[in-house]
């Protein structure tokens, strides 16, 4: 995966390798003395590390996401048994210590490059596997279990997106007439009225792995909760092709406002991330040029 060298939050905290260390070895002695290797990574929330070879240690950089590590920990190991691809096996969970000031946790590696640095050669067989991971998290018993800030109505970031879409269209990066025509449309359509199910909630290049070509885990479940499962099928726009989209669509068996409702998730992320991100992050930005793009032009072909 690819760095940046601009800090996208102002409380950002830094941490290197020789941090992690010290932190390993006075919160986790028996894994003392092992190397760590950080992973470069064009995520927002979290720093990324190697613990030997068996091991991850990950690290929020920003306060709003240390209540990631709790949730992870308590939520992954009730998730992982009714899942058809690997998630992360959280091993230990670390305090602050060492001038390091919140929660991180030690996860068992997952082998495999995320979709930013090695695509898939298999979609079909990627879009089926998706689609039916999406499916198998939605049947996951719901008890106790915590909101999405995703999993709410499409619509709510209303404000933002039209924003991202004046200040787009206006330099020139897309359409507007046609980007505002998607997204009128997707606030258009019917909302869940269903119980809230489980959702990943950031199904996007950097969290997908594949190994050998082929679709191998799913990881970063820091937006994980309950909600509207339209969140999840953005993917189809985010990660898929054309060609692939319906292949994801029968293994995630959703109906024809679900399908909608993700067309505009995946319009939404686009517009405002690569808005938010297109100085500090240029590869996620990309990746959201991309989710919009393929929202808007799947809109206009029907």
């Amino acid at each position: 995966m690819y760095g940046t060298s601009t800090k996208m939050h102002p409380d950002e905290v830094d941490t290197d390798e020789a941090l992690v260390g010290r932190l390993v070895a006075a919160q986790f002695p028996r894994w003392a003395g092992m190397p760590v290797r950080k992973v470069r990574s064009a995520g927002t929330d979290n720093a990324m590390y190697r613990l030997g070879e068996d091991m991850s240690v990950r690290l929020p950089r920003i306060p709003g996401a240390e209540g990631q590590v709790a949730k992870e920990q308590r939520w992954l190991p009730h998730l992982a048994p009714h899942l058809p691809l690997d998630v992360p096996v959280p091993l230990g969970q670390g305090v602050a210590g060492e001038g390091y000031p919140f929660a991180w946790s030690v996860y068992r590696w997952l082998d495999g490059e995320n979709l930013f640095d090695e695509p898939l050669s298999g979609l079909h067989d990627a879009a089926a596997g998706l689609g039916r991971f999406v499916a198998a998290l939605r049947r996951v018993d719901t008890t106790g279990a915590p909101r999405s800030f995703r999993g709410g109505p499409v619509g709510a970031e209303d404000a933002g997106v039209r924003a991202a879409i004046r200040d787009l269209g206006a330099d020139g990066t897309l359409d507007a007439e046609a980007a505002t025509a998607a997204w009128e449309a997707a606030v258009r359509v019917p909302q869940w009225e269903g119980a809230p199910v489980w959702l990943h909630g950031d199904l996007l290049p950097g969290n997908v792995l594949g190994h050998r070509g082929r679709l191998s885990a799913v990881i970063d479940f820091g937006c994980v909760g309950v909600g509207d499962p339209a969140c999840d099928v953005m993917a189809a726009w985010t990660l898929l092709s054309a060609g692939t989209r319906e292949v994801f669509r029968e293994a995630a068996g959703v109906d024809d406002a679900t399908w909608a409702r993700g067309r505009g998730w995946a319009l939404r992320f686009g517009l405002t991330a690569e808005h938010h991100y297109r100085v500090s992050n240029p590869v996620l930005a990309r990746v959201a040029h991309r989710a919009a793009a393929e929202a808007i032009a799947d809109h206009h072909s029907r």
